[in-house]
């Protein structure tokens, strides 16, 4: 399983975004982030920015963390393609018919923010029926 290490992910987006910017040939994973980087604009200078290889993206420092949020876009996307956790793609589906694809992939992401959070907070793997049943109940609002 492929587990890359904070710099590797980092510099991962930040080649992707300098690729697409001179023009040159993606890769398949790479184009994959470039079609969430231009749903960022508000990122474009960070992944132009050296220092922001080894930024704090901490919550006291007031500022998302764009490469966590990109990989989030990632993950969730890996997830929608395979299914996987069962019935995401028929929740995400509902989700978006009620707002844009875009924004139901970010209130997917506050979904997986959150049960990850309690993954952690008790020290239990991730509970994936709890993820799919936030994300429905945000479809059903």
């Amino acid at each position: 399983m492929f587990n890359p290490s904070r710099d590797q992910v980092r510099q991962f987006f930040v080649d992707a975004w300098r690729k697409q910017r001179a023009n040159e040939i993606l890769t398949p994973l790479e184009a994959q982030a470039l079609d969430w980087i231009l749903e960022h604009p508000e990122y474009h200078g960070d992944l132009e920015n050296v220092e922001a290889l080894t930024a704090d993206y901490s919550v006291d420092a007031g500022r998302t963390n764009p490469f966590l949020h990109l990989s989030m876009h990632l993950a969730i996307a890996e997830q929608l393609s395979i299914d996987h956790p069962p019935g995401i793609r028929a929740a995400y589906q509902s989700l978006a018919q009620r707002t844009d694809a875009h924004q139901a992939a970010h209130e997917v992401m506050e979904c997986l923010g959150q049960v990850v959070w309690e993954s952690q907070r008790l020290g239990t793997p991730l509970d994936t029926e709890a993820y799919i049943d936030l994300i429905k109940q945000r479809a059903s609002r």
